[in-house]
């Protein structure tokens, strides 16, 4: 079993397409086949079921492929550890975050980090809450950001970089637009515009709306921050959001007002794996941006 045959099998399996794998990896297809049908007569099953020009994952083949991304995980970070050895400011920094932090919180953090160590090279992954977790676990990125931090998840460890408020965001015409402060109580008559079910944030929303005895009437979803934001502008609801996405300016014809029944916030921390070291740049980029925060946050205080 060659490495060359398991890129090759990785390929396939995520392209279901032996062509446009072949196209992918800038090999023939012939050359491609050839390793699969190698591969599936060494290991005695068959990994694909053919059907026509595409190819779909058998049941053994899916394991077949969740232990093969673990292994060569396993082989890609010890080969980058052999050469951030060597010089651990030139090193690359795998780190996943969900959409909430993409505007503001991430960018600022690596921008600091760059200017300190400038040949730094960073590898930048989206993902939902569950999969950052997942993710994490499963060797897929050693580092993510995350919003709420985890804290009952055994198999990762978390550092909590700061907690932030959430806010209420209304149409500039909004009958309570004016106010210093707000209850969230007083909007549940609003349609509300919010994240689609699976992500955490949503959750947040529904919950926080709950304890206080009403559920959010969901009128308009939108698949990131920035599309709830144009949904509040256009007048079509209210939202609630995280006001470090707000930070650099509000949308058109909108208005951020502070939540005080009930004080909704949620924490922001980094979470790494328990059961695997971290490459030297990354543990350079671990320590730095919690020493970043807790600077920050010293400011801020």
């Amino acid at each position: 079993m060659e490495i060359r045959q398991l890129k090759y099998f990785m390929e396939v399996a995520y392209r279901e397409h032996v062509t446009e794998a072949a196209d992918a990896l800038h090999v023939a297809q012939s050359a491609v086949s050839r390793q699969i049908s190698n591969l599936e007569k060494e290991l005695g099953v068959d990994l694909f079921i053919r059907e026509g020009r595409r190819v779909k994952l058998t049941p053994i083949g899916k394991m077949f492929l969740e232990r093969i991304k673990q292994g060569l995980n396993v082989i890609d970070d010890a080969t980058r550890e052999v050469e951030e050895y060597l010089d651990p400011e030139k090193g690359t920094i795998r780190i996943a975050f969900p959409i909430s932090l993409a505007a503001y919180t991430l960018p600022t953090a690596i921008s600091a980090f760059r200017t300190r160590y400038p040949e730094a090279k960073f590898q930048l992954k989206q993902a939902l809450y569950r999969d950052l977790i997942e993710g994490v676990i499963k060797g897929d990125y050693n580092m993510a950001l995350i919003g709420p931090v985890p804290m009952n998840e055994t198999k990762i460890k978390k550092k909590i970089l700061f907690t932030e408020d959430i806010v209420a965001l209304l149409p500039i015409h909004h009958p309570l637009a004016d106010k210093t402060t707000i209850n969230l109580f007083d909007l549940k008559d609003d349609p509300f515009v919010l994240l689609p079910d699976g992500f955490v944030f949503r959750e947040i929303v529904i919950n926080a709306c709950i304890k206080l005895g009403f559920m959010p009437n969901v009128a308009f979803e939108g698949d990131d921050i920035d599309a709830l934001k144009g949904l509040v502008s256009a007048g079509l609801g209210v939202t609630l959001m995280p006001e470090v996405t707000l930070v650099d300016s509000l949308p058109r014809a909108t208005v951020k007002i502070p939540l005080v029944e009930p004080n909704v916030t949620r924490t922001v921390g980094v979470i790494i794996p328990t059961d695997r070291v971290l490459l030297p740049t990354e543990e350079i980029f671990f320590e730095f941006i919690q020493d970043f925060f807790a600077r920050l946050n010293h400011f801020k205080g």
